[in-house]
């Protein structure tokens, strides 16, 4: 599979990501959503240039112009919770996609909460079959949710393309991920930047924080 990283040249996406990472920005949690969106709205854009493409006649006040659009069928799969204003930028530009949505979370399996566990509860989702299939989730850190999501969604029909699309992943996440799919060819792993490691409790330092809780509020 093929892995692409945002971080290696400059763009805009810097100026979101250093919001997005900012103690003293992230009080503010409608900007927070609003990058996370602003994110995945570039970054949607930028998978639209791998799509297929046919031509279609459109017809204007003066005359005929021959477009190329899209021929792919699209659908946007998210993991909630935080995944859902990174939905809401690919959603900007593959508007006419439909959209999954898959339930996963961690669980610590000890009480010093260093071994880590992931639950998928529920799914919702069209049928895959033949699609190209975008997964976007904010953080990949281990890739355990990832790879759950995945296979969870491909209960739904098998995909022709999948994309993972993340904001922040640790190495240990792409790597993990590189080798579940590495025979692979019709994956590709976007992330806007790749952190170098994991602290004890499987969390992306230097990261952001939890991104779910800083879109939305503390959990309990």
């Amino acid at each position: 599979m093929k892995v692409i990283n945002f971080a290696d040249t400059n763009s805009v996406i810097n100026q979101y990501m250093a919001e997005l990472r900012d103690v003293n920005v992230q009080t503010d949690r409608a900007r927070f959503r609003h990058n996370l969106r602003r994110i995945g709205q570039m970054m949607g854009y930028e998978v639209s240039k791998t799509l297929e493409y046919t031509q279609k006649d459109v017809v204007t006040p003066l005359g005929t112009a021959p477009t190329m659009v899209p021929s792919d069928k699209v659908v946007l799969g998210t993991i909630f919770r935080a995944g859902l204003p990174f939905h809401e930028g690919f959603m900007d530009v593959f508007d006419h996609a439909g959209s999954a949505f898959v339930s996963a979370y961690r669980f610590y399996k000890d009480k010093e909460c260093n071994q880590v566990g992931i639950m998928v509860e529920y799914i919702a989702s069209p049928d895959l079959t033949g699609k190209t299939l975008i997964i976007a989730d904010p953080m990949l850190a281990t890739g355990g949710s990832m790879e759950l999501s995945y296979e969870a969604f491909c209960s739904k029909g098998t995909p022709a393309q999948v994309h993972f699309c993340c904001v922040i992943a640790a190495k240990e996440g792409v790597d993990y991920i590189k080798k579940m799919f590495r025979n692979q060819k019709n994956m590709t792993l976007w992330c806007a930047a790749i952190d170098p490691g994991l602290n004890e409790h499987a969390y992306i330092v230097p990261g952001l924080g939890d991104a779910g809780d800083l879109a939305y509020g503390e959990k309990i």
